[in-house]
């Protein structure tokens, strides 16, 4: 098998190394490691001839003793027991000597002040992205990790302006860092894992979607008004258990990974792109955790601000263009007037088919033009980015098991909070909302079945090539959902004795297992709207 060889210096002496590309990161890493003399937690950076930081991987591209990579060893990455110290001790001393020395002196001197200036200068070392990786930013997407709490109500995020400081502070500094090719390209598939990522990346993955596009060229978008607008969108969400900033990047994300699966460039225009992005980003603004249904019973100030029609869809849009205000967050400052004008308009239009009332309605007059559309008609390529919006935002069961089943415990907590102070306020409360009725898989056999696929398949039929990838993972969720319902109705029967099971359940093993029929109960969206039974085909709302 063929070998390629890289070359490089390393501390003034020039080296190459020899590899397969077939070879995996962890082997490439040790060759160039072992080139360094560096040891087993040291940080490596290896950059081009134009100064930039590139992977280390298999994938380098092969250059000549002519064009050698400069490789560094720039620090040894270490944990506080390695180090042998606690950066919040030394810090805790240095206070207790300036104390002492204030109380016996009367006065601190210089000194203190410069070791006060280098531990500082110290902490912002480990707390910069530096230490992320030799790589620049990177996972290894090969392992899974064990998801974290995704919501606790006890222990939920602390989002004062000190959190928003930090969390701005880190995205700023990681802008410096480069995003992997494999990073890139993971990005791109819906199997996207997003509890591998902290808030601060996926701000960097946001802002990489928009430079991959190419939307910084075409639209004359400055890098410092795209973060100061992504910023901004991460402040005006809200910690609620589904509907944040998390839910956010995951729509966009799909939008994302389905604008290159379908190469939407090639029948849309990038202006459209745009919209379809930037309103999967901004689509769920501010929203406070209770769906519509809630605002309108509840009479809330967002309903009667927009007289109970679609009052949480119209807020996102108000909250989104309100950012846009902001001169430093506007990414579309430099626009034409008459260009704003298309974007303003494409966005209110996706951002409300978001709204499940209406979903019905989208999705036949979708249907209907299947036959004969036309990528050049206005109103179909319109009706085209509801659709494909609609798919992006709830499109969790087309990610792998892992993914989406967390993503369900999170909207089953959204929603059992709502029907929670629906009870206690008198308020109606939707069948699956309510904690005592509702199981995992009565909620998703329903949805998939009568809400999900059908749109889906709606979207497969004009682009084919969401089959594999988008399609048929949702139809292996609804298995798994049907396999696990299927398997508490055995274990409550094999508890139960020997009594036969012929075609439903009876009322009485139904209520022993909590488990409303799904032909007669209502079908639950991530939107919190309701749906009854489909009648010839048609879901009514």
């Amino acid at each position: 098998m063929a070998t390629k060889v890289i070359y490089f210096t390393v501390a003034g002496k020039e080296e190459q190394a020899e590899f397969r590309s077939t070879d995996n990161q962890d082997d490439v890493r040790d060759i160039f490691r072992a080139a360094a003399e560096a040891g087993p937690h040291d940080i490596l950076k290896l950059y081009n001839t134009k100064g930039n930081l590139i992977n280390i991987s298999s994938k380098l591209e092969q250059n000549t003793p002519e064009s050698r990579y400069k490789l560094d060893v720039v620090a040894a990455q270490c944990t506080a027991e390695q180090l042998g110290f606690n950066i919040h001790n030394v810090e805790s001393r240095l206070q207790n000597l300036e104390k002492k020395i204030l109380v016996d002196k009367g006065d601190t001197p210089s000194l203190v002040y410069d070791i006060r200036h280098k531990v500082e200068e110290f902490r912002e070392r480990l707390e910069h992205v530096d230490h992320l990786s030799w790589l620049g930013l990177s996972k290894d997407i090969s392992v899974k990790t064990s998801l974290k709490p995704f919501w606790d109500k006890n222990n939920s995020p602390k989002q004062n302006d000190a959190h928003y400081k930090r969390i701005f502070e880190k995205f700023k500094k990681m802008s410096t860092v480069q995003v992997t090719d494999e990073v890139r390209d993971y990005l791109k598939k819906p199997t996207f894992d997003n509890w591998q990522w902290d808030d601060a990346e996926m701000l960097i993955l946001l802002q990489q979607m928009y430079i991959d596009l190419g939307f910084l060229t075409k639209f004359n978008i400055e890098l410092s008004v795209l973060q100061h607008w992504l910023f901004e969108v991460y402040r005006h969400y809200n910690p609620v258990p589904f509907h944040n900033f998390k839910h956010c990047f995951m729509v966009a994300q799909m939008m994302y990974g389905m604008t290159w699966l379908i190469d939407l460039s090639s029948y849309i225009d990038d202006l459209e792109v745009l919209v379809l992005i930037t309103s999967a980003i901004c689509h769920d603004l501010g929203h406070p955790g209770y769906n519509n249904a809630y605002q309108i019973n509840a009479r809330t100030e967002l309903a009667l601000r927009y007289n109970d029609i679609s009052p949480l869809e119209n807020h996102h849009c108000s909250v989104a263009f309100e950012i846009l205000e902001k001169n430093n967050a506007n990414i579309f400052r430099n626009v034409p007037v008459d260009t704003f004008k298309r974007i303003r308009e494409g966005m209110i239009k996706c951002i409300l088919a978001t709204d499940m009332a209406k979903h019905s309605e989208i999705v036949n007059n979708f249907k209907s033009l299947i036959p004969n559309f036309d990528f050049k008609n206005k109103e179909h390529k319109s009706l085209l980015m509801m659709i494909l919006i609609k798919v992006a935002d709830i499109s969790n069961e087309a990610r792998p098991l892992e993914v989406a089943e967390p993503w369900l415990d999170c909207l089953l907590t959204e929603f059992f909070t709502q029907s929670d102070v629906e009870k206690l306020e008198g308020l109606p409360v939707a069948p699956f909302m309510d904690r005592e009725k509702v199981t995992k898989s009565s909620s998703q056999m329903g949805f998939i079945k009568y809400v999900l696929l059908p749109l889906f398949e709606a979207l497969g039929e004009l682009f084919p090539c969401i089959e594999e990838q988008i399609i048929e993972p949702v139809r292996i969720g609804l298995k798994y959902y049907t396999d696990m319902h299927s398997a508490q109705q055995e274990e409550l029967i094999k508890r139960r004795g020997s009594r036969e099971l012929t075609g439903e359940l009876t009322d009485e093993l139904r209520s022993a297992l909590d488990m409303p029929k799904i032909e007669e109960t209502e079908i639950a969206s991530p939107a919190g709207a309701s749906y009854s039974k489909p009648e010839n085909g048609k879901i009514k709302s």
